[in-house]
């Protein structure tokens, strides 16, 4: 066997054909995850065949693109609308099933050449670059507002001022953060899988750098996985479409959000008009005020004393992930190291997750002054994490539970560790 078939072998393993496999596996399930959540909160029922549209618009947001909102009622009329956010079920099937594409190839091997590791990854950029211009194209809608009986009906008829709200999308912003997502899904990937290689340079910081990484991967799916229990218990109780629609749309945006509150975050954020946030029904209660709400563990106990099972929950999944990588890492890291790697590791987590769950959204018509503001014609919903704060407060939580974590491993260390004759 010749050496030009040893050095082509490694590029075989992972060329063009592997690179479509994975990129066209990822976007069948995010269509499938966003078609079933959409069809779940009712919108197979819109009008125009405008379902497929509007699956293609949660795509693209799902990956961090832009999707404009406009309104048109004629020269009598005003509208404006914006939305932003990220149906993070979606970005989290996606970015599961692309990082998974990534390393398949690679796995059961220690090292891999920065050079392999980025032609790699242009093949898979090439390929989602060309999906993402496609949804861009197809994300586009409009539809007529009913405005209903009565006045500002009888005046869209009589001046031909049929108001209409519809949706378009950047393109090349949605190029753009696209590639920005996928870049990062596989980064990400090669810090938290352990089965990936890593150039030889950077070998040296795979013990102290993975095992925090893998841990805060575990925390954000854990999170994840017991906001899916919550959820499908409130399906149980008579909530099924809310529920399937919060699932296959949301889920994380309610998790990690539940998990920043029980970190000891705040929030700001309110709730007017037509728009409401999904399960639990605590966080309409608290937002839906005439002024701008801190929504924290205080705020939501005053309406539901069970919330603070939450500090609870995160105390024992941070436990949990603390001792788990702390078992897994050599005896030798000291437990005042492994806290200075999970408090690291937790705070950017949070800086990462925070922005991520921020929620923007509002709708206003006026026809002849008369519908905005105020009325049922318009509305606003927005909620953003206090960042800075929450950032601090992870680190603090990461630096008490790496500690703890790592004096609970120390007696399997010592039970693990060889004995001398």
């Amino acid at each position: 066997m010749s050496p030009s078939t040893l050095s082509a072998r490694p590029v075989a393993r992972h060329g063009w054909a592997q690179a479509v496999a994975a990129v066209l596996t990822g976007l069948a399930v995010m269509v499938l995850v966003a078609a079933l959540g959409l069809w779940a909160a009712g919108a197979a029922g819109l009008p125009d065949g405008a379902f497929p549209r509007v699956v293609a618009a949660t795509l693209v947001t799902a990956v961090g693109g832009s999707v404009e909102l406009s309104g048109d009622a004629g020269g009598l009329a005003r509208t404006g609308a914006g939305l932003t956010v990220m149906p993070l079920s979606v970005t989290l099937a996606g970015a599961l099933v692309i990082g998974s594409g990534f390393v398949r190839p690679l796995r059961h091997r220690a090292v891999a050449s920065a050079r392999e590791l980025g032609g790699w990854a242009a093949r898979l950029a090439v390929l989602w670059l060309l999906v993402l211009a496609g949804l861009a194209l197809a994300a586009r809608q409009t539809f007529a507002v009913d405005v209903g009986s009565g006045t500002l009906s009888d005046l869209s008829t009589l001046f031909g001022a049929a108001p209409e709200v519809g949706f378009t999308t950047d393109v090349p912003l949605t190029v753009l953060f696209g590639l920005l997502w996928l870049a990062g899904v596989l980064v990400l990937t090669l810090l938290v899988a352990r089965g990936a290689p890593l150039p030889g340079r950077l070998l040296r910081f795979q013990e102290s750098v993975r095992p925090a990484a893998h841990a805060m991967a575990v925390l954000l799916l854990a999170a994840v996985a017991a906001g899916l229990v919550v959820a499908l218990i409130a399906a149980a109780r008579g909530h099924a479409p809310a529920a399937l629609a919060l699932i296959l749309l949301g889920l994380p945006n309610v998790a990690w959000l539940s998990l920043t509150l029980g970190l000891g975050a705040t929030w700001d954020g309110r709730v007017d008009g037509p728009f409401g946030l999904p399960m639990p029904h605590v966080l309409d209660l608290v937002l839906r005020t005439p002024d701008v709400s801190a929504l924290n563990m205080r705020s939501l106990a005053e309406h539901d004393g069970r919330v603070w099972w939450l500090v609870a929950v995160d105390a024992v999944l941070l436990l949990g992930v603390a001792f788990r990588t702390a078992v897994r890492s050599p005896a030798r890291v000291r437990p005042w190291r492994h806290a200075l790697h999970l408090a690291v590791a937790l705070a950017l987590t949070v800086a990462a997750v925070c922005p991520l769950g921020r929620v923007s959204a509002h709708y206003g018509l006026s026809l002849l002054g008369i519908g905005d503001p105020g009325g049922g014609l318009s509305g606003e919903l927005f909620l953003k994490p206090r960042l800075w704060q929450a950032v601090g407060l992870g680190a603090l939580w990461g630096l008490v539970g790496g500690f703890l974590g790592g004096m609970l491993a120390r007696p399997v260390h010592r039970r693990s560790a060889p004995k001398l004759s």
